[in-house]
C-alpha cells in the first residue's frame, strides 16, 4: 500500500473537513494571541518612567519584536495574495529579526513545502515545534513533511506523540490507524479502530476494515465477527450478508455462504445483486450450470443496472479461453440484456459485438443498425458497422452508411476511406476521388490509413485515365512503404497494361512476388510484365504458380495464360485457356475476338 491509499480506504475525507474548519480557527487564535502579546509589551514600557537597565534592555528586544510582527504580517498579507516568493522573503526577514518566534518558522515552511523545497521546509518546521512542542500544528506538518521526504518511521512517531497528548481525537487515531497499516503493524491499527469504536459507535466503514485485517493476519474468525457486528447492529441490511457469505467462502465453509445468500433473498426478494452473488458462489463451486442460471435470473432483473451487466459479461466472457467455450452463454444473455433493456443502445451495441465474434455478420449489421436507431452520436458503431459491410461486400449499403457516418463525423478520416472505396467499387470513379482527396486531408499521424489513400487514390485515378495523378499517389505510397506488395502490384500492373516503363514494372512485380510468394495476383501481375516484356517461357513458369495457388477460379489469369501459351506458339492449349476463360468471366473485351479468330490480339 502506497502513502495516502491508507486515507483513502478509511474515508477519512468527509470527517476531516470539520478538523481543516477548526485548523483554521485555530490559526486565527494564535495570531490574535502574537498581536495581543506584542500589544500588551508595547503598554508595559508606560507603567515604569525609570526602568532598571535589565528591564530597559528588555524593552529594546520587544520593540525589535515590535518590527518582526510588521514582517510576519506583510508574509501572511502576500501569502493571501497568492506571491509566494514575496511571502518568503518577509517571514525570513521575521525570524531574522526574532528567531525564536516559531509562527514565522511554520509559515514559512508551508510556503517551502508549495516549492517542493522539503529539507528547508524540515528545517523550519523542526525550528517551530521546538520553540513551542504544545502546538499541534506544527507537529502536523511535522509528520506532513516526513512523509513527503519518504521517512514514514519519523512520521508515524510524530502522529503518536499527537495521539498520546489528544487521546480523545479520533482523527488523529484514524491517521495513526493508517499509518500502522502502511508500516505492517496490523495489530496496533486494529487497537485503534477498537478505541474509535468505543467511542464513536460501530461503524460501518470501521468494521470492513477490521474485517480485512483479520482476514491478513490469517484470523479468519474474527473477522467474520466484525460482519456479524454489524448485522447484529443492523439486521435488514441485505449487504451485510453478502460479505459475510463473502468471509464464509474464503474460509471454504459453503454451507456457510449458501445460508447467507439465501438470507439475502429472504430479506429483499428484489435485490438486483443476489443473483449475480449466487452465480459468482456456484461458478467457484465448480456448478457451471447453476451459475449460468442465477446469471441468467440477475439479467432479467431491470432493477440491476446496465453498467453491471456489460462489465459481468465483458469479465466472464469476452477472454479468448473462456469465449470460445462460453460464446453460446454470452450470446443468450446478451439477448435477455436486451429483453430487459429495449432503449438502451449499450445492451444492442455488445450483442452486436459478440454476435461480429462468431462471425454471424448479418445479424451483427441489424443489432449495430438498431444502436443507430436508438442513438447516432457513437462514432465507433458507425465504425464497426461499415467494417461489417466490408466483410459482407455490400458496397451499396456501405456508400449510403458512409456517407450519412460522413455528415454526422465530418473530420473521422476513416469514414471517407469507406465511403471512397464503396464507389469505386460501383464504378463511381469521380466519387471515389472526391471522397479519398477529401478525408486524406484529415490523417494525422497515421501513416498506415495514409498509404491506404494513397493506393486507392492511384488505383481510382489510374480507371479514370489520369495515369500522371495515378503514377504520382503509387509514388507517395512507396514512398511511405517501399514493401508494400498491394501497391507494388497494382502499380506494376497498370504499368504493363499501358505498355510503359516495363523494366520498372518488373522490378515491382518481382519485388511483390518475393513479398507475397503465395499470392496469386502478384504472380499473376509478374507473369504479365514479362509476357509484356517478350519473357514468355520465364512468364509462364510464373502463371503455372499462379494457378497454383489459387488462380484456377479467375478467368483473367486463364485469358493471360492463354496469351502466354499463345505466343509460345501452343495454339490449341490457349484456346482451351481463353474458353475457361470464358466459362469464369473477368476477361477482357478481346476474349471473343480470340475465341472467334483464335489467335492473339492485343
Amino acid at each position: 500500500m502506497k502513502p495516502g491509499e491508507v486515507e483513502a480506504d478509511l474515508d477519512i475525507r468527509a470527517k476531516s473537513r470539520i478538523f481543516m474548519k477548526k485548523r483554521a480557527f485555530q490559526f486565527l487564535i494564535l495570531l490574535a494571541g502574537f498581536l495581543m502579546i506584542h500589544a500588551c509589551k508595547s503598554s508595559s514600557r508606560v507603567q515604569s518612567e525609570k526602568p532598571p537597565e535589565n528591564l530597559k534592555k528588555k524593552t529594546e528586544q520587544q520593540q525589535e519584536r515590535g518590527d518582526n510582527s510588521r514582517f510576519f504580517l506583510d508574509g501572511v498579507k502576500q501569502k493571501s495574495l497568492g506571491n509566494t516568493e514575496q511571502a518568503i522573503n518577509f517571514f525570513q526577514k521575521a525570524i531574522e529579526v526574532n528567531p525564536e518566534e516559531p509562527a514565522a518558522h511554520y509559515e514559512l515552511a508551508k510556503l517551502l513545502v508549495k516549492k517542493n523545497k522539503l529539507d528547508e521546509a524540515l528545517y523550519e518546521t523542526q525550528r517551530a515545534a521546538e520553540l513551542d512542542p504544545d502546538n499541534d500544528w506544527y507537529k502536523l506538518l511535522l509528520a506532513n513533511i516526513y512523509e513527503k521526504k519518504g521517512q514514514y518511521q519519523e512520521s508515524l512517531e510524530v502522529w503518536e506523540e499527537l495521539v498520546q497528548k489528544n487521546p480523545d481525537n479520533i482523527e488523529y487515531k484514524f491517521e495513526l490507524a493508517g499509518k500502522y497499516i502502511f508500516a505492517g503493524e496490523k495489530k496496533k491499527a486494529i487497537e485503534l479502530f477498537d478505541e474509535i469504536e468505543e467511542r464513536a459507535g460501530i461503524n460501518e466503514q470501521l468494521s470492513i476494515q477490521k474485517q480485512k485485517l483479520y482476514q491478513s493476519l490469517g484470523e479468519e474468525e474474527k473477522a467474520i465477527g466484525e460482519i456479524q457486528k454489524l448485522i447484529q447492529n443492523n439486521p435488514a441490511e441485505s449487504r451485510y450478508y453478502a460479505l459475510l457469505a463473502e468471509a464464509y467462502m474464503n474460509q471454504g465453509n459453503r454451507e456457510k455462504a449458501l445460508e447467507a445468500y439465501k438470507k439475502i433473498s429472504e430479506i429483499d426478494p428484489e435485490d438486483p445483486y443476489v443473483h449475480i452473488s449466487l452465480s459468482d458462489f456456484y461458478r467457484k463451486s465448480g456448478e457451471q450450470e447453476k451459475a449460468f442460471e442465477e446469471l441468467k435470473l440477475g439479467f432479467k432483473n431491470p432493477q440491476l443496472d446496465i453498467d453491471t451487466k456489460v462489465q459481468i459479461l465483458l469479465a466472464y466472457y469476452t477472454v479468448n479461453q473462456l469465449y470460445s467455450e462460453y460464446k453460446d452463454q454470452a450470446l443468450a444473455l446478451s439477448e435477455i440484456l436486451i429483453e430487459a433493456h429495449p432503449e438502451e443502445p449499450k445492451a444492442h451495441s455488445i450483442h452486436a459485438d459478440l454476435l461480429y465474434q462468431q462471425d454471424k455478420f448479418e445479424e451483427a449489421r441489424e443489432a449495430f443498425r438498431k444502436v443507430i436507431s436508438i442513438d447516432s452520436g457513437k462514432y465507433v458503431v458507425w465504425e464497426q458497422l461499415l467494417f461489417i459491410e466490408a466483410e459482407l461486400e455490400d458496397y451499396k449499403a456501405m456508400k449510403r452508411e458512409a456517407s450519412r457516418a460522413v455528415e454526422l463525423f465530418p473530420q473521422q478520416p476513416l469514414l471517407y476511406f469507406f465511403a471512397g472505396v464503396s464507389e469505386a467499387q460501383l464504378k463511381n470513379y469521380e466519387e471515389a476521388v472526391r471522397y479519398l482527396e477529401r478525408g486524406k486531408t484529415f490523417v494525422i499521424e497515421n501513416n498506415p490509413l495514409l498509404i491506404q489513400f494513397y493506393a486507392n487514390l492511384g488505383d481510382n485515378y489510374n480507371q479514370l485515365g489520369k495515369h500522371e495523378k495515378s503514377d504520382e499517389y503509387y509514388e507517395k505510397a512507396l514512398e511511405l512503404d517501399p514493401n508494400n506488395s498491394l501497391v507494388l502490384n497494382n502499380y506494376a500492373y497498370y504499368l504493363s497494361l499501358r505498355g510503359i516503363n516495363l523494366e520498372k514494372a518488373k522490378t515491382m512485380a518481382e519485388k511483390a512476388v518475393r513479398l507475397d510468394s503465395a499470392n496469386s495476383a502478384n504472380l499473376d501481375t509478374y507473369a504479365w510484365v514479362l509476357f509484356k516484356l517478350g519473357e514468355f517461357e520465364a512468364a509462364e513458369k510464373q502463371i503455372i504458380k499462379a494457378m497454383e495457388y489459387g488462380g484456377e477460379q479467375d478467368g483473367t489469369l486463364h485469358e493471360h495464360y492463354g496469351d502466354i501459351l499463345y505466343k509460345l506458339g501452343k495454339k490449341k492449349e490457349a484456346l482451351q485457356r481463353w474458353k475457361k476463360a470464358k466459362e469464369l468471366g473477368g476477361y477482357s473485351e478481346l476474349l471473343e475476338q480470340k475465341l472467334k479468330d483464335r489467335k492473339y490480339y492485343e
